[in-house]
């Protein structure tokens, strides 16, 4: 028995003319073709990898920052935040910031915004609460949550608030209003949770 066995060589049927050699432009578009189908299938899936790599990083830098901060952070709070923390926030507001803190025994969503007449009313409704429901000069954040984000409810008024307790684990809220904007008023919340 040999080592390597041959194979018998096929030949073009009976009564079928040979085939003429492939022309060089034939050959070279068919070089061409396999050498785009490899490129795609390479090319491609790297990009996607770079992109994506990009991406995550750029992501990362942005939660560091995110978890980084101190206090108060320009802008509205993700989706999930508000769901967990039941802060709604009108689709008009304007200069949002938030702050978010947890420990083993509480975890806060602080959120302040300006909003219009209308958006104060929405807001309080998804607290079942109208405006009759604040009361006057009823600073509801507490002290110690006002020093965590530097609030200070002092200023030019007039300043009214309410709480909105509920069973745990719903988070308590606690709101300060301040209406020296009538047209614009700035909401402060405190959302309190224990988990």
């Amino acid at each position: 028995m040999t080592a390597a066995a041959s194979l018998p060589r096929q030949s073009s049927r009976p009564g079928e003319p040979p085939r003429p050699p492939e022309d060089r432009r034939r050959t070279i578009r068919r070089r061409a073709l396999t050498l785009l189908i490899i490129v795609l299938l390479i090319g491609v899936p790297a990009g996607y990898l770079i992109i994506s790599a990009n991406q995550s990083r750029n992501s990362g830098k942005d939660k560091e920052a995110k978890y980084a901060a101190t206090g108060l952070v320009p802008g509205r709070p993700s989706w999930l935040q508000r769901h967990l923390y039941q802060v709604w926030i009108p689709p008009d507001a304007t200069k949002i910031a938030s702050y978010e803190t947890n420990n083993w025994k509480t975890s806060r969503l602080y959120v302040q915004f300006t909003t219009s007449d209308d958006g104060l009313n929405r807001f309080l409704s998804t607290l079942k609460a109208t405006r009759s429901s604040l009361k006057a000069n009823d600073i509801a954040i507490s002290t110690r949550d006002q020093h965590v984000v530097n609030w200070s409810f002092n200023g030019q008024g007039p300043w009214h608030g309410l709480t909105h307790a509920q069973k745990n684990p719903a988070p308590t809220l606690d709101v300060v209003v301040n209406t020296s904007l009538p047209q614009h008023p700035t909401v402060y919340v405190v959302s309190r949770t224990i988990p």
